[in-house]
C-alpha cells in the first residue's frame, strides 16, 4: 500500500505539460473521432446533421424577433382601423405580425425537437461507444504479457485507461457541439458586422481572462489526478477488502474494520483536499473573469441603446443587436472555454490511447510452425536462464531437463526455488533471457502463442472462481466447446467435481460463488475439483498442476490422483506440489533449490539417495505420525 506519512505534495503548476505537449495531446482526438465513427457511422452522421441545422436556429429566432418588434412598432403608429380585435384582424393590418409569430413558434419547436433528437442520438451513440472502448480495451489487455500485470506502473497506466473508457463519453458531445456553435457565432458575427463591426472587437476582453484560468484549472486538475493514481487505486482495493464475501471473515476476527474505515478515509481525505483547492481556486477566480465579461457587455449595450436613442438604430435593430452581441459574448466563451477543456479532456485521453500503444514482448512469428499434437519426443530445457524484469536475482540459471513425451514429472522445492517460474516459461507467459526451450526440436519461439495455449491445461493454485454457473466454470476450459454438455459432464466426473455438482440445486445451471443472486458458494475443495475440471475439458497432449489438490483432504486428494494417474496415460504432465504423496506417483521428480535442479529421480531413487528430498520428505512423514 501507498506509505502514507511520507507522501509528496501534488505537482506545482510549474510541473505541468508544455504548450508544445498539450497541442501534441490533441492528436488523439483524431483517434477519437475515428473510433466513434467505427462505432456507429449512421449515428455519428446523424448527430452531425442535426447539429448544423441547429446551428442556424439563434440568428433565424433573433432576426424574426426583429421583424416582430419592427412591425409591432409600425403598427403603433398608424391609424387604428377600430377599437377592437375584429377590425384590426378584418383590415389584414395584423396578417405580417401574426405570419412572424407562427414563423418564430414553429422556429421554437423546431429547436425543441432538434435539441431532443440530438440528445437522443448523443446518448445512444455514447452508450455504445463507451461498449466499443471497453472491449478493445479488454481485447488489447489480452494480447500484453504477464510482465505488464506484475507491473504497478501498468496497473496505474490499467487503471486510468479503464477509468477513461467510460469517462469521456461526454467529450463526444462537447467536440460536437463546438462545431455547432462555431456555425453559430460564424452567423451572428456576420448579422452584427453589418450594423456595428466595432462591436467585435470587444468581445476578445470579454473572454479571454475566463478562457486563460479554464486553462490553467483544467490542466492542474488533470495533474492532480494522474498523481494521485496509485491513491485511488488503493481506495478501490480498501473499499473491495472492506465489503466482499471472500475477506469478511477475517476482518471480523481480526477486528480489522476500524483501521480499513481510517485508511479509507486518510486518503479519500487527501484527494479530496487537493480537488477542493481547486474547485475553491476555480471558482474565486471565475467569478471575477465573469465579471469582466459582464461589464464589457453592458458597456456595448448601453452604446447600443444610446445610437438607439438618437434614431441610427430601430427598436428592432436593439433588440437584434443587444441579442446577438449576448450571444456571441457567451457563445465566444463557451467555444474557448470548450477549446480548452477539449484540450484538457485530451490528456485524459492519452491516458486511454497511450495504454493502447504498449505492445506485447512476446508475439507470435510471422509463419508460425503448428503445435505438435501429440508429443512425440519431448520437452527440453536447454541451458535456460531467467530474471524477472526489474530484478537482479536469476530466478533460474544454466537450467537444463528433458520432460519426455508421456512422462508425468514432479517439481518439489521450497517456496522460491523456480517451480512456477518454470510453468510460465513452458506456457510462454514469459520467455527465457538465455537458452531455449523446445517442443520436439521446435524452439518453443516459433509457435503461435494461441496454439501454444491451445494445446496445454493449467491449473494454478490460485485458479479463477468464476461467478458462472457451474456448466460455464467447466466450460471455460476450452471456451470453443462450451456448449458440448456430454464433454462437460466427462471433464467433471474425470475430477470428481459431478458429486459436487449434484447436490446443487440446479445442477449445472446453478450460479457459483455469492456475487450475484442465489448463487451457491463451494468450499475450497469444491472450488478447487471444479477448476481441474478445467484441464480435463481442454484435453490438452500437454496438462501442467501447480499445487492442484492444496484445498483438498488426504483422502479427496488421493481420489483425485488416483483418478489422474489413470486418465493422464499417454499424456505429458507436470505436477507442482508440496504433497510428497502426491508426487511419488510421479515417473520422475526434479528437486529444485535457488533457481536449479538440486536432485532427479524417481520417489524410491531419491529416497535411496538420502539427500534433500528424502529429508524432506521424512519431515513430512513424521507430521503423520
Amino acid at each position: 500500500m501507498t506509505d502514507l506519512p511520507g507522501r509528496r505534495p501534488p505537482p506545482i503548476p510549474e510541473q505541468t505539460p508544455s504548450f508544445r505537449e498539450r497541442i501534441d495531446n490533441l492528436r488523439h482526438l483524431g483517434r477519437l473521432l475515428a473510433q466513434i465513427w467505427r462505432t456507429s457511422k449512421p449515428l455519428m452522421a446523424a448527430s452531425i446533421g442535426l447539429r448544423l441545422v441547429a446551428s442556424l436556429q439563434p440568428i433565424a429566432m433573433l432576426y424574426v424577433g426583429k421583424l416582430i418588434i419592427d412591425e409591432v412598432v409600425r403598427l403603433t403608429g398608424i391609424a387604428a382601423p377600430g377599437p377592437g380585435f375584429a377590425e384590426w384582424w378584418s383590415s389584414g393590418a395584423l396578417t405580417p405580425v401574426i405570419a412572424l409569430l407562427v414563423i418564430e413558434l414553429a422556429l421554437v419547436l423546431a429547436s425543441d425537437l432538434l435539441n431532443r433528437a440530438t440528445g437522443l442520438v448523443d446518448s445512444i451513440l455514447s452508450e455504445l461507444h463507451s461498449n466499443t472502448v471497453s472491449v478493445e480495451l479488454m481485447a488489447h489487455a489480452a494480447r500484453l504479457d504477464l510482465v505488464h500485470f506484475e507491473s504497478a506502473e501498468y496497473q496505474d497506466k490499467l487503471e486510468r485507461a479503464r477509468r477513461q473508457a467510460a469517462g469521456r463519453n461526454a467529450l463526444l458531445s462537447q467536440m460536437f457541439g463546438q462545431a455547432q456553435d462555431i456555425i453559430t457565432v460564424a452567423t451572428l458575427a456576420a448579422g452584427l458586422f453589418i450594423y456595428a463591426p466595432w462591436l467585435i472587437l470587444l468581445l476578445p476582453i470579454s473572454f479571454v481572462p475566463a478562457v486563460w484560468g479554464e486553462a490553467r484549472f483544467n490542466t492542474l486538475a488533470y495533474m492532480v489526478s494522474r498523481w494521485r493514481t496509485p491513491e485511488r487505486r488503493e481506495l478501490e482495493y480498501i473499499r473491495h477488502v472492506g465489503a466482499s464475501a471472500e475477506t469478511a471473515k477475517e476482518i471480523k476476527l481480526f477486528g480489522l474494520g476500524g483501521f480499513l474505515i481510517e485508511r479509507f478515509k486518510t486518503l479519500a481525505q487527501r484527494i479530496f483536499a487537493d480537488n477542493r483547492r481547486i474547485a475553491m481556486q476555480r471558482s474565486f477566480w471565475g467569478a471575477l473573469f465573469s465579471a469582466i465579461s459582464s461589464l464589457t457587455y453592458y458597456g456595448a449595450y448601453g452604446f447600443i441603446v444610446w445610437r438607439t436613442i438618437i434614431g441610427d438604430f430601430s427598436i428592432g435593430d436593439l433588440a437584434f443587436l443587444s441579442g446577438s452581441f449576448l450571444r456571441l459574448n457567451g457563445l465566444f466563451q463557451k467555444l474557448l472555454l470548450g477549446f480548452t477543456q477539449i484540450a484538457g479532456q485530451s490528456m485524459y485521453l492519452d491516458d486511454l490511447f497511450s495504454f493502447f500503444e504498449i505492445e506485447p514482448g512476446i508475439v507470435s512469428p510471422a509463419e508460425p510452425e503448428p503445435f505438435p499434437d501429440p508429443i512425440e519426443q519431448g520437452i527440453v530445457f536447454e541451458n535456460v536462464g531467467f530474471r524477472y524484469p526489474d530484478t537482479e536475482t536469476w530466478a533460474l540459471r544454466h537450467l537444463s531437463f528433458t520432460l519426455k513425451a508421456g512422462e508425468t514429472l514432479a517439481l518439489v522445492g521450497e517456496n522460491g526455488a523456480g517451480k512456477t517460474t518454470i510453468v510460465k516459461l513452458l506456457t510462454r507467459l514469459y520467455d527465457p533471457d538465455e537458452g531455449r526451450i523446445t517442443v520436439d526440436g521446435i524452439d518453443l519461439k516459433d509457435f503461435a502463442v494461441a496454439d501454444i495455449h491451445a494445446h496445454i491445461g493449467v491449473i494454478f493454485q490460485d485458479f479463477i472462481r468464476y461467478s458462472l454457473s457451474a456448466r460455464d466454470n467447466i466450460g471455460v476450459g476450452r471456451v470453443e466447446a462450451q456448449g458440448d454438455m456430454a464433454r462437460i459432464a466427462s471433464a467433471a466426473e474425470r475430477s470428481l467435481a459431478d458429486a459436487v455438482i449434484a447436490k446443487l440445486p440446479q445442477g449445472y445451471d446453478q450460479q457459483l460463488g455469492r456475487l450475484f443472486k442465489k448463487g451457491r458458494d463451494l468450499s475450497g475443495g469444491e472450488w478447487q475439483k471444479v477448476a481441474i475440471a478445467r484441464a480435463y475439458m481442454r484435453d490438452a497432449g500437454l496438462i501442467i498442476l501447480d499445487e492442484p489438490t492444496a484445498a483438498l483432504d488426504a483422502k479427496a486428494e488421493a481420489e483425485v490422483f488416483a483418478r489422474f494417474k489413470s486418465l493422464a496415460a499417454g499424456k505429458t504432465a507436470v505436477i507442482i506440489s508440496h504433497r510428497f504423496s502426491t508426487v511419488r506417483m510421479a515417473d520422475r521428480i526434479l528437486v529444485m533449490e535457488n533457481g536449479a535442479i538440486l536432485e532427479s529421480g524417481s520417489h524410491a531413487e531419491l529416497l535411496a539417495l538420502r539427500g534433500h528430498y528424502a529429508e524432506l520428505f521424512e519431515l513430512q512423514a513424521a507430521g503423520y505420525r
